[in-house]
């Protein structure tokens, strides 16, 4: 009967999110929990469930249930059929040389086990390390850039925005006591020389086990030779009881009184744990005397690289009379599976091979039995795959029998055909394209090389480019549009696939590489004649520098932004979409000039920007791209929201979102569609349109691309959040934005204020000091922001002040008129200001309270939130209560239960009370008597 493992019901959630191919932030804004916590569970589900990495846990996922259906156990699989045998005193050894060591290469030729030896001493000494052993196997890695993609996979992490993926691993790993066992270093050995050497100088708790044919060469490094099993000594023998133990797991248990034969088989291959499991498996065919024959014979022996090791020339001693056992049609089918980078299926290998699938399982089940292949089971079906020895040894036949490249043709075929019927779509591609992406990838690579093969060289790295993005490994996206750039065949698709790659690094927040990427395309459009294209990807470079200014690392000045806007002028011609892109940049020259050079109010000074805005939008419209008029549309909403027009900018910013909705998720129109988001949830902030203000900024939290940075992903959500009184929402949301801030290295982004200010206002409002205390801190991290002195940090300290009966205090902090600080108010702040400003003259008795409402009122027209503060404010000077409770039923409209509950309160009686009882049910603590 099956048993189960004693998991929690949490570990069974996250399992479940494991299986469905969420990386640990993505699991962690699911559940609601840290990234940290993520990883323990998943540490732990590794260790109940006895599997050595995520990709193994993952098939091990029960299928995705509804949402009320029960956890299930999660059933144990059976024993292994190849339990690990001896090596007590290597196991002993190695162990000890990780405690002393933070770099420990397991070193020795390829059949000798080392990845059996590692994976043993790492379930050892697991309890050393607090945040857990994480294997990787590097065998599908052959560019040495990927390391990083392949640790960060195996962890559970996706690639932050601004950060490669290396610079992601690293900052992961930063604080953690984890042992990190990276399996077939000789891959890529240049590549994780580098990476590990990274990683050790940034993360001091952090211990890397490699196995490898060759050192790493890298500080820190202590080679460990791993010898081959054990000869007869005293009896005693690590390769005799190996040879034991997988003959009596293929069902043919041995006679004690043949050992001597056993030992004699042994020692011709020099204790190779490789060589002694495939003696092992013919001895049910052959017998000991049949296997001892066979070795008894001089076989072909091959010269040159590793092989010319002793001890690997019985490894390959034991392949070449294995191989030489087969008939014809198996040594065709193992030879041509060869080309498969990850586990394969039968349908895969008829695909690959050419065969009828019933014939290939039919083989694939005799390659199985003589060990040459392992197969590995999940709810998906049965799969295949060779150890990395033994394919080698195949490809070696593939090409002597002249298939290699009709054979890695199909392959690259079959990985076409796999891609393009992915469906991204549905839930369950991230597995699709994880069970296909190291063979994708392996294609590249080979048809890369092969100058006949360039065309499709060039199609498979389109469509890796475009698979990646949606996968949301961006890093690997935009590599793979530069490469698809580099094979392209004509100047006109190498400029449109650089166009991909700089919307990507768009999306990387990686400013440089879009000026760099842009600028390439705009030299490949030319040398295909296409001036206008080049004139709209220097509009495009200009645009960018405006719009994104924080993603550069070095900023454009003015004069290479203007030369670029009169070269692509120059360029541009008649072409409609050209000058359409031009006057977008145009536009966007003008109003950076008008913010920067602002004094005060700027009045009718913007409205020649607005339009010279709106002029760029019409001539997007008219040339039918929605990204240009997006682009333009954006630039339109800075212009009328610098100008006071908050209505007509959130309205601008709607009729983005609504142009994009129906796009394509492109790389391009993702990062327009991240932007109006956020853009939208800000206007309507400003608005006081509090419920679409959650709609768009939840649906940029819940973005898959900001899953990583769940602080840039949330912040509108809070501030939304904290405006509607929404505290056990804010509260859930705040642990996933100081937890990604702080994986993320503190960055002092400036845009980061607003949300952090929120969240210390409301830690305020509920009396919890400690907390708020802990925010303000983060407020100081950002460092001096002049938005915070003068606009939402003014919103949000008068609402506490207010809340605990600071009058004083609170018009002191109002105490600049807008006019003075409108470049920290203007966008989304002017309303709240103004409103509040006007309320705290009301309590404090100003003289001019009476004036400042007068003004509000004015401004505030249409907004249903201000305008309800200002109606209360209103009522308060005057004396009168039914204006005061229609307030209060205003704020309730309007999704603003924190000041529907205080308007009850200062209505005072028994309006009071319910009001008192309304934000204790928020969790907030009670008014102040004096605000009353």
């Amino acid at each position: 009967m099956t048993a189960t493992v004693d998991i929690s019901l949490r570990e069974a959630e996250v399992l479940e999110l494991v299986g469905a191919r969420l990386s640990n932030a993505e699991i962690a804004a699911r559940l609601y929990i840290s990234v940290r916590t993520v990883e323990s569970h998943v540490s732990s589900l590794l260790r109940k469930l006895d599997v050595p990495d995520r990709r193994a846990l993952a098939q091990r996922a029960p299928e995705p249930a509804g949402d009320d259906a029960p956890v299930q156990p999660v059933p144990v699989l059976p024993a292994p059929l190849t339990p690990f045998v001896g090596r007590v005193t290597e196991q002993a050894e190695l162990a000890e040389l990780l405690e002393s060591h933070r770099e420990v290469t397991a070193v020795g030729p390829g059949g000798v086990g080392k990845t059996r030896l590692a994976l043993s001493v790492a379930a050892e000494t697991s309890g050393r390390y607090g945040d857990g052993v994480w294997f990787v196997d590097l065998v599908p890695v052959t560019d040495p850039g990927m390391i990083a993609t392949a640790v960060a996979g195996a962890l559970g992490l996706g690639e932050q925005p601004g950060r490669d993926m290396t610079e992601s691993v690293i900052a992961a790993l930063a604080d953690r006591q984890s042992l990190l066992v990276l399996d077939n270093c000789e891959q890529a050995l240049d590549g994780v020389a580098l990476f590990v050497e990274r990683l050790l100088a940034s993360c001091p708790h952090v211990t890397v086990l490699a196995t490898s044919r060759a050192r790493l060469m890298v500080p820190f490094e202590r080679v460990y030779q791993v010898p081959p099993l054990s000869l007869p000594v005293d009896g005693q023998s690590d390769a005799v009881a190996l040879f034991l133990a997988r003959a009596a797991a293929a069902g043919s248990p041995l006679d004690p009184t043949a050992r001597d034969q056993i030992v004699s088989i042994c020692e011709r291959l020099d204790g190779m744990a490789l060589a002694i499991e495939l003696a092992a498996a013919r001895y049910h065919s052959l017998g000991l005397d049949g296997v001892t024959a066979a070795l008894s014979h001089p076989l072909r022996m091959l010269t040159g690289g590793f092989r010319a090791d002793e001890r690997h020339r019985s490894v390959r001693a034991a392949l070449d009379w294995s191989h030489a056992l087969l008939d014809p049609t198996d040594k065709a089918l193992l030879r041509r599976v060869s080309v498969f980078m990850s586990p394969f299926t039968a349908a895969a290998a008829a695909k690959v091979t050419g065969t009828e699938e019933f014939l290939v399982a039919e083989g694939l089940a005799r390659l199985a039995e003589q060990s040459l292949l392992v197969v590995t089971t999940s709810p998906g079906g049965t799969a295949y795959r060779a150890l990395e020895t033994i394919r080698e040894y195949a490809t070696e036949q593939l090409l002597e029998a002249g298939e290699l490249v009709d054979t890695r043709y199909r392959h690259l075929h079959w990985c076409l055909a796999q891609a393009t019927e992915l469906e991204v779509v549905r839930p369950e591609w991230r597995a699709g394209f994880d069970a296909i992406a190291d063979d994708l990838r392996a294609a590249l690579t080979w048809a890369a090389q092969e100058p006949e093969q360039r065309t499709d060289a060039y199609r498979v790295a389109g469509t890796l480019a475009e698979l990646t993005f949606t996968r949301n490994l961006i890093g690997e996206s935009q590599q793979r549009y530069e490469q698809a750039a580099a094979l392209a065949e004509d100047p006109e698709s190498a400029a449109s696939a650089l166009r991909q790659a700089a919307a990507v690094a768009g999306c990387r927040m990686r400013g440089d590489d879009v000026y760099r990427l842009y600028g390439e395309a705009a030299e490949a459009a030319s040398r295909a004649g296409d001036s206008a294209g080049a004139a709209r990807d220097l509009a495009a470079i200009a645009t960018t520098a405006y719009r994104f200014s924080t993603k550069f690392v070095r900023k454009l000045s003015v004069e290479e932004t203007d030369s670029l806007v009169a070269r692509a002028r120059d360029l541009a011609g008649d072409d409609p979409a050209a000058r359409a892109t031009v006057a977008v940049a145009e536009a966007g020259q003008l109003l950076n000039s008008a913010i920067s050079t602002a004094q005060g109010h700027p009045g009718a000074s913007v409205t020649d920007t607005v339009a010279r805005a709106q002029r760029a939008v019409d001539l997007t419209h008219r040339t039918g791209d929605p990204l240009d008029e997006s682009v333009a549309l954006d630039v339109l909403t800075g212009a009328l929201s610098w100008a006071g027009d908050p209505f007509a900018a959130a309205a601008t910013t709607q009729r983005r979102i609504t142009l994009l909705s129906s796009m394509p998720k492109t790389p391009a129109a993702t990062h327009e569609l991240l932007e109006a988001l956020a853009e939208a949830a800000e206007a309507s902030l400003g608005t006081g349109d509090l419920a679409a203000a959650r709609r768009w900024a939840g649906q940029l939290a819940d973005h898959p691309l900001l899953a990583e940075v769940g602080h840039r992903a949330t912040s509108w959500l809070l501030v939304a959040d904290a405006f509607a009184g929404n505290v056990e929402q804010l509260l859930n949301g705040s642990v996933r934005f100081l937890d990604a801030w702080r994986r993320a290295g503190r960055p002092a982004r400036s845009s980061l204020g607003p949300a952090v200010a929120a969240v210390a206002m409301t830690h305020g409002l509920r009396g919890d000091d400690d907390a708020r205390q802990e925010w303000n801190q983060v407020l100081d991290e950002l460092g001096p922001l002049p938005e915070h002195a003068h606009g939402y940090g003014a919103v949000f300290d008068t609402m506490l002040l207010l809340h605990h009966g600071q009058l004083p205090e609170a018009l002191e902090r109002m105490s600049p008129a807008p006019q003075e600080v409108w470049k920290w108010v203007t966008w989304i702040w002017h309303h709240w200001y103004v409103a509040l400003r006007a309320e705290v003259a009301v309590l404090a008795g100003t003289p001019d309270a009476r004036d400042r409402l007068a003004e509000a009122r004015t401004i505030v027209t249409g907004n249903p939130v201000a305008g309800a503060m200002v109606a209360r404010a209103a009522a308060l000077l005057d004396g009168e209560q039914e204006p005061l409770l229609a307030a209060a039923d205003a704020f309730d409209v309007a999704g603003c239960r924190y000041q529907a509950a205080r308007t009850l309160v200062l209505a005072g009686g028994e309006h009071a009370e319910r009001g008192a009882a309304v934000l204790a049910s928020l969790g907030l603590a009670p008014m102040s008597s004096t605000d009353a």
